[in-house]
């Protein structure tokens, strides 16, 4: 398309030539310059769109109830996630855990199960290291950086999980956790919830799925579950059922689970979060009793 212009404005008379050429923000000839303003202005109007969608996504969120952000319900929230990852409520107890569960992912630690080969336990001891650069871990940086996104302990033996454990009885280890799995996994959950018009359950269901597929946008990692949903029902903010969608969302996320490992155990959502969606409980409403790995919990 460029050649033929070029050579029909070649065949025109000169004095339209010349009238383009005056034309031209600099009266070079050269179009450059509207086309470089052009740009310009559809990046200015793409930023001013954006800042438009996130202040009318602020806005959403703003009016939404507090659902799972509430103290007491974000303490249930941790409660409910640690029986299914470390086997217990009393999620503090899970600082210092640490060990290769052979999952393919290396060591998975502490209280949202941080793993050496899935960019987050890395990131976290960056982040730790920076604040606190003297702290027991940062010797391991290296080695971390290498394994990231392998099963392999290369660089980390024999002293990590040591290591680990004895930060781990740090105040200020302890609380970057807590911001790790906040700023990764909790608010980015509950916040695409609230947008989704989900209550206190699909918010909780959203940051679950969040904990074990990882934020990525992978058909297996939770963005990518959560399209095929969308794809399947539509939302409670698009007018859909929320108990439908949700159903269909725990429909979606068991199937990659399985599609990981067929033999893995599944009753974090079958005998936990599902029932609570059957009984009606859109409110994750107290007291609670469900079941993972066999074992039996309640929240009075």
């Amino acid at each position: 398309m460029r050649r033929a212009g070029v050579l029909l404005f070649a065949a025109v008379p000169v004095v339209v030539t010349a009238a383009v050429y005056a034309a031209t923000p600099d009266g070079s000839g050269d179009s450059g310059g509207t086309r470089l303003s052009a740009a310009r202005q559809a990046r200015q109007e793409a930023k001013t769109r954006a800042e438009s969608e996130r202040a009318e996504d602020a806005e959403v969120i703003a009016d939404a109830p507090a659902g799972l952000e509430a103290p007491a319900t974000k303490e249930l929230a941790q409660r409910l996630v640690a029986s299914a990852e470390n086997s217990t409520l009393d999620w503090r107890s899970a600082y210092g855990y640490i060990e290769d569960i052979g999952d393919g992912q290396g060591y998975t630690a502490g209280i949202i199960g941080f793993c050496t080969g899935t960019h987050d336990l890395r990131t976290l001891v960056e982040r730790y290291t920076d604040a606190h650069p003297h702290n027991g871990l940062a010797r391991y940086l290296p080695a971390l950086r290498k394994v990231d996104g392998t099963p392999s302990h290369q660089g980390l033996e024999p002293g990590f999980v040591t290591a680990w454990k004895r930060e781990a009885k740090v105040p200020a280890f302890r609380d970057a956790q807590q911001k790790e799995r906040d700023r990764v996994y909790f608010e980015p959950a509950v916040r695409l919830a609230k947008l989704d018009g989900l209550g206190t359950l699909g918010q909780f269901v959203y940051f679950d799925a969040m904990v074990f597929h990882g934020p990525g946008t992978g058909p297996n990692s939770f963005y990518g579950l959560r399209e095929r949903a969308l794809a399947e029902a539509d939302s409670p903010s698009e007018g859909g059922s929320e108990k439908n969608y949700l159903d269909i969302f725990l429909d979606v996320r068991r199937k990659a689970m399985k599609a990981r490992k067929a033999t893995i155990d599944t009753s974090r959502i079958d005998t936990a979060q599902r029932e609570f969606l059957y009984d009606g409980n859109l409110d994750l409403r107290t007291p609670l009793r469900w079941k993972v790995y066999g074992e039996t919990y309640r929240v009075p």
